[in-house]
């Protein structure tokens, strides 16, 4: 391909998150799903771009003046957002070049998840859009999300107000890393971009992963993959990221019955998950097992800015019976308990003689001191500063001494090395508002014991990485 037709391929896929208009074509009639939906939360999430709906029988939507054709708009349009029968297909792409429209966002389905009718007429409208270098998205997609300019295409309405602007990056080929389908609000996760590519067209993971390689805004990629177009392209563009910010994948599709449900879902050709899991390791990329530990495993990068240096862990507990199952899951992630230092050990013994061990067990302590808050800041710093410690992993009791978050929020002004929360409790409300508070300010909290060790292990998996593949040793924790 021409290097001019490379910048101008990737200056489109740009546009899909970053238009200053866009064009949404289909219902606007009042719902719970299309255009309507689009367009009232384009508003309510503050996008900051012109919006022209496009619908045959004209009107006005919300207080905006609808189009009877795109032809009408009197002015350039950067990003289509298309919620019409499968059929119109041809002729609306068609419109949207001759108008000079950069991407598209395909939300319809009925195309190759829908056998070889649907796969034909798929190919046709790439070929459409291929005349004057229009990237598609989808088709049978909710789209994107870019919280920097209120961007949200989701065609579903949306529950809540508002999506928290932060550093992750999220490609997926289904749904439920869209914001219909995750607590966004509720949980304080911060986004920087969401793309769904549904059957992948046009634009796939290669796309995406180079343009969220190179966005400023986003510091972790995490990547739900069915499968991967072009390999090679996949393993070399994924290599070029790694050394510089870590990337996350869950590969579903283990199974043969797992893979023959893909086809179906998105269209796509699962292939051998031996062949995957061993691209994923030449290109440098951390592979998970859930859903729940690629959204969770997010966090510990994006709410932890410093890689540790070693894989020396430091395990703060409220019980004994939780610091045994956390060794046990700090081994399975590659952890190592650290050894305290003699001065370390000095000062936890001064306080209560039980403290100064690793894992380093409160519950003895707690009924004989007269402040439980100062006695658990002091302990969180002597271990802080251990220079025999890399990352910390906390098993907090939520309730009775500690009913405030402030503890963990001011441990993390004070330490950058990497730190990990898990939560009990009598009143799940009350833990689930302690959680919500922490995550929001930049303390990682995770839904398992065994995540939170897990997440660490990931960070300093992603330390050998990164050393790798950016040839120089990275910055560790002091």
């Amino acid at each position: 391909m021409h290097k001019t037709q490379q910048r101008a391929d990737k200056d489109n896929v740009a546009a899909l998150f970053e238009s200053e208009n866009v064009a949404v074509i289909g219902s606007i009639k009042e719902s719970w799903f299309g255009g309507y939906v689009v367009i009232s939360q384009l508003k309510k999430f503050g996008y900051k771009g012109d919006i022209y709906p496009v619908n045959p029988a004209g009107g006005e939507v919300l207080g905006i003046k609808a189009y009877k054709t795109l032809a009408d708009i009197p002015a350039t349009v950067d990003l289509a957002m298309i919620m019409t029968s499968y059929k119109a297909f041809p002729k609306i792409i068609e419109e949207c070049s001759e108008k000079g429209i950069k991407a598209g966002i395909i939300i319809s389905d009925g195309f190759a998840e829908r056998a070889e009718k649907g796969s034909k007429l798929q190919q046709k409208i790439v070929k459409i859009a291929k005349k004057t270098g229009m990237r598609l998205i989808g088709p049978n997609t909710i789209g994107l999300v870019n919280t920097a300019n209120g961007l949200v295409s989701n065609p579903y309405v949306l529950e809540y107000d508002k999506i928290y602007k932060g550093s992750i990056g999220i490609f997926g080929q289904t749904g439920l890393v869209g914001p219909q389908a995750l607590p966004l609000e509720d949980t304080g996760y911060g986004i920087s971009k969401i793309c769904d590519v549904g059957n992948k067209c046009d634009v796939d993971e290669n796309d995406i992963l180079e343009y969220l390689g190179d966005d400023t805004d986003t510091d972790v990629i995490i990547m739900h993959i069915e499968d991967i177009k072009n390999g090679r392209l996949f393993i070399e563009t994924a290599g070029k990221i790694v050394a510089k910010k870590p990337v996350l994948i869950l590969k579903p599709g283990k199974t043969k019955e797992s893979a023959k449900a893909l086809a179906s879902h998105t269209g796509s050709l699962a292939g051998e998950d031996r062949i995957y899991d061993a691209a994923m390791k030449q290109a440098g990329v951390i592979r998970v097992n859930s859903h729940v530990e690629l959204m969770e495993y997010a966090k510990i990068f994006s709410h932890n800015p410093v890689l540790p240096l070693k894989n020396r862990v430091a395990i703060v507990t409220f019980t004994g019976g939780f610091g045994v199952m956390g060794i046990d899951a700090a081994v399975e992630a590659g952890l190592t308990l650290a050894d305290l230092s003699a001065e370390s050990r000095k000062k936890l013994s001064d306080i209560h003689p039980t403290l100064a061990n690793n894992p380093t067990d409160l519950g003895p302590a707690m009924p004989v001191t007269a402040d439980f808050g100062l006695l658990y800041r002091q302990v969180l710093d002597i271990i802080a500063n251990d220079p025999n410690v890399d990352c910390m992993a906390i098993v907090t009791y939520v309730g009775m001494g500690l009913g405030s978050a402030d503890i963990f929020t001011d441990f993390r002004e004070k330490t950058t090395k990497p730190i990990a929360i898990w939560l009990y409790s009598q009143k799940p409300k009350k833990m689930f508002d302690f959680a919500r508070e922490l995550d929001i300010s930049g303390v990682p909290v995770f839904s398992k014991w065994e995540h939170a060790l897990g997440a660490l292990g990931a960070m300093y998996k992603y330390s050998l990485i990164k050393e790798k593949f950016a040839g120089i040793r990275h910055k560790g924790s002091p």
